[in-house]
């Protein structure tokens, strides 16, 4: 009789358990809804705006004067500007639908060939890469793991464009958490006010203005979505004028 209680609350916390799984299959087939309707649905009123503002102005062109040209050229901007933003939702609504698959990763093999094509496709920058010699493994999802740190390093790139040699050192150490290991990269960028930060994880979140930098504000958002998926987390901290230095703190494989 003893292990009756146990046993009714063995059931209780099972029947609970499928009851989520069911939500979360209804939450995930509702954001497969609506990245079709992203990718496809809100495209095809964007693709009429452009194509009849050029339109106009190569029909009409001659007859317009200069501020009606200008008109025509931030309606199609804007547009085009609109269909980025919503490959940027499109991209994280897909990040809460991907398949997890948990593996032994290595960030020496992850990382030196990434930095490698990341200054190919810079080849005017002048890039420092200062990464260790013995980063270890982790326990993640290769694919997500691999997104995460691209928009991670892309970022440090973008940011510390206005310096004449880009500074990018990672590095990892122990962390707080047993089986825990910290991914650090640090950049020579711009940085950004501290006071600001909260703004870092929002959707479309900017703190500095798109004629400065460009990007629309999804990068680390999407960081953050894609280690959520295999149970890492990133922080992030910072200075006006005195770079960045994210951290991803990872499982250890």
């Amino acid at each position: 009789m003893a292990d009756e209680p146990s046993d009714a609350f063995s059931e209780l916390v099972d029947a609970r358990i499928a009851a989520l799984q069911a939500e979360l299959a209804v939450v995930r087939a509702e954001m497969q809804h609506f990245t079709y309707a992203v990718s496809h649905d809100l495209r095809a009123p964007l693709r009429h705006i452009v194509s009849y503002a050029q339109l106009v102005e190569e029909d009409a062109g001659p007859q317009l004067n200069e501020e009606v040209r200008g008109f025509l050229a931030t309606i199609t901007d804007s547009a085009r500007n609109m269909g980025v933003l919503l490959d940027g939702l499109a991209a994280l609504a897909r990040v809460g639908t991907a398949p997890v698959e948990l593996v032994s990763v290595s960030l020496q093999d992850l990382l030196g060939p990434m930095c490698s094509e990341l200054s190919a496709q810079n080849p005017q920058r002048a890039i420092d890469w200062r990464i260790d010699q013995d980063l270890p493994r982790v326990l993640a999802d290769e694919a997500l793991l691999r997104q995460a740190v691209n928009h991670v390093l892309d970022n440090s790139l973008k940011f510390s464009a206005l310096r004449e040699r880009a500074v990018i050192e990672v590095r990892t150490a122990p962390a707080d958490e047993v089986g825990c290991v910290v991914l650090s990269i640090q950049d020579n960028g711009v940085g950004y006010n501290p006071t600001q930060q909260a703004q870092l994880f929002k959707v479309f979140g900017r703190l500095h203005s798109s004629k400065q930098f460009g990007g629309i504000g999804m990068g680390l958002v999407l960081t953050q979505k894609m280690l959520e998926r295999f149970g890492a987390a990133v922080f992030t901290q910072s200075a006006v004028d005195g770079g960045c230095c994210v951290r991803l703190l990872l499982k250890r494989a």
